[in-house]
């Protein structure tokens, strides 16, 4: 094939290609190679001799309005020379006043508020002890063990040992810990349920039956005395409808050893986990026995429980925080006392209310709404003098109970009439009406404060512990899916029934399980 006698391939020299910016709009877009659009001025000195900037802003000049022909002169404002009166003179002053005297007395409000918050300082307090725990094991010189089966008054469902599987420290804290009975005793859950004797070592209950080791044996009787008769020593029987305790847990108080009559209590602790679980820190006036399940109390200042007074310094339920009736997310401070004692004198009320005793509870909680108790330490603490008591979690913003004034403006106790009880009442037993008096009068010698005052001579000493279950309403009925009912003569048993249930909601960890204390700090007011 000859030159040019077939199609060919251009020669470069014979077509020119053309580069476009396809940003740009048509209209400016070159017939050539695109350049960059030249600024609108140029600084020169630069390192290459020149170089661009962006242009600065320029300030535009205020457009002079088209409905005025020329600038407003003095004559066309006569209201500038004119004189203000003396009314309008005094309104400015009127008005920077008003706001001065709204932030005084802002400033006044926020200084009272504050300054009638009562707080006990340092220099007010005397320590009585702090225990931190770092000891390999329980000081004794402060603490004493509760060891017993018989429910406490409240007819929980735990007993409460001398275990170290129940009451141990580790790592710098005091761990109180619940476990199942059937992992413990000969028989295991069979035995827990039927035809078993249980004994408790160590038993510190009164009247109660105590060895030198826990013992289970066979038996085949029908009946039991049961805890409330004997609390140390528990029977199982199906056709009675007694089982042995079902939770093996624990129990310390200070009694005989420290207490306080006003002061401050501190306690840091975490909560544990699991269903019907019952912590609580709480006092008892010295004279009242800490183990009350099954035999009278002894007396405090004004007689046995509730009339010598109750401190509930934090109670909380184990159950998760969906639990209607308050679970780990909610913890409780409550005073309980009552002008009789306690299974001494069945009571009606004129309303017809059937009590064991007559008693009044004034309580409050505080909850958390993106966490429980149970997943960190708090701080749970009182301050109690005898004009005001206060209990809070963490900081004193944080009151659960807060009485701010403790006074009387007759010889009837503070508590005595802010609790409205019934002025008659009937004796069951002997069916006549009694008469519902003030057993703290100030004219006994009582100040306004009874019967948190205990008199010149006795105090308060302090109880830890973690229960499991009761019959006291703690837990109420037929809420959460709870097994039991409190009226029931099988309510320990029917509880027991559900092990499988309610165990599997305590964590497997011991850290989560177990009731944790870091530190117990108790300070007498000086």
């Amino acid at each position: 094939m000859t030159e040019g006698a077939g199609a060919s391939l251009p020669r470069a020299s014979s077509a020119t290609t053309i580069f476009r910016g396809p940003f740009l709009s048509p209209a400016s877009r070159p017939s050539s190679v695109w350049t960059p659009p030249a600024p609108p001025f140029s600084i020169s000195g630069s390192r290459n001799g020149s170089s661009t900037a962006l242009p600065l802003p320029v300030q535009k000049k205020t457009i002079p309005s088209t409905r005025l022909r020329e600038k407003l002169t003095p004559q066309d404002k006569p209201w500038l020379a004119r004189k203000k009166s003396a009314l309008e003179r005094a309104s400015k002053w009127i008005t920077f006043g008003g706001v001065f005297l709204g932030f005084a007395i802002s400033a006044l409000i926020a200084f009272r508020g504050y300054n009638d918050v009562r707080m006990l300082t340092s220099s007010q307090l005397c320590l009585v002890f702090d225990d931190e725990f770092n000891e390999g094991s329980l000081d004794t010189s402060t603490w004493t063990m509760d060891v017993e089966l018989g429910g406490y008054g409240n007819g929980e469902f735990e007993m409460t040992t001398n275990s170290a599987n129940n009451v141990y420290i580790s790592n710098g804290e005091l761990y109180i810990m619940p476990t199942l009975t059937s992992d413990s005793i000969s028989g295991g859950y069979g035995a827990v349920m039927d035809g078993a004797t249980y004994t408790l070592d160590g038993c510190t209950a009164s009247g109660g039956i105590t060895t030198s080791s826990n013992s289970t044996t066979t038996s085949n009787s029908t009946t039991s005395s049961g805890p409330s008769s004997n609390p140390c020593t528990a029977v199982s029987s199906a056709s009675a409808g007694t089982v042995i305790n079902p939770v093996m847990s624990g129990r310390i108080n200070t009694q005989g050893k420290k207490s306080i009559k006003y002061g401050k209590v501190e306690v840091r602790a975490k909560l544990p986990q699991g269903d019907w679980l019952w912590p609580a820190i709480w006092m008892l006036p010295v004279g009242n026995s800490s183990t009350n399940g099954s035999v009278a109390q002894g007396a405090g200042f004004y007689g046995a429980w509730p009339v010598s007074g109750e401190i509930d310094i934090m109670e909380a339920r184990g159950n998760s925080p969906s639990y209607p009736a308050q679970g780990s997310n909610y913890v409780r401070s409550t005073l309980n006392y009552g002008p009789f004692a306690s299974g001494t004198t069945p009571i009606a009320t004129t309303t017809g209310n059937t009590m064991a005793n007559l008693m009044n509870s004034i309580y409050g909680w505080i909850s958390t709404k993106r966490s429980s108790y149970a997943d960190s330490f708090h701080i749970y603490a009182m301050e109690w003098t005898g004009s005001w008591m206060r209990f809070y979690t963490d900081n004193r913003l944080q009151a659960m109970v807060d009485i701010s004034s403790i006074s009387s403006k007759n010889s009837d106790s503070y508590f005595w009439n802010v609790a409205n009880f019934p002025s008659v009442a009937m004796n069951l037993t002997s069916g006549k009406y009694i008469v519902v008096e003030d057993p703290w009068s100030t004219a006994y010698g009582a100040t306004a404060a009874a019967p948190f005052d205990q008199g010149m001579f006795s105090s308060f000493y302090l109880v830890i512990d973690l229960a499991a279950g009761g019959t006291s309403g703690w837990f109420p009925d037929n809420v959460g899916n709870k097994p039991w009912l409190d009226g029931s003569a099988t309510a320990m048993r029917d509880f027991a029934s559900a092990q499988s249930t309610w165990s599997a909601t305590w964590p497997s960890n011991a850290d989560d399980r177990a009731f944790r204390i870091d530190y117990v700090k108790m300070w007498q007011l000086c």
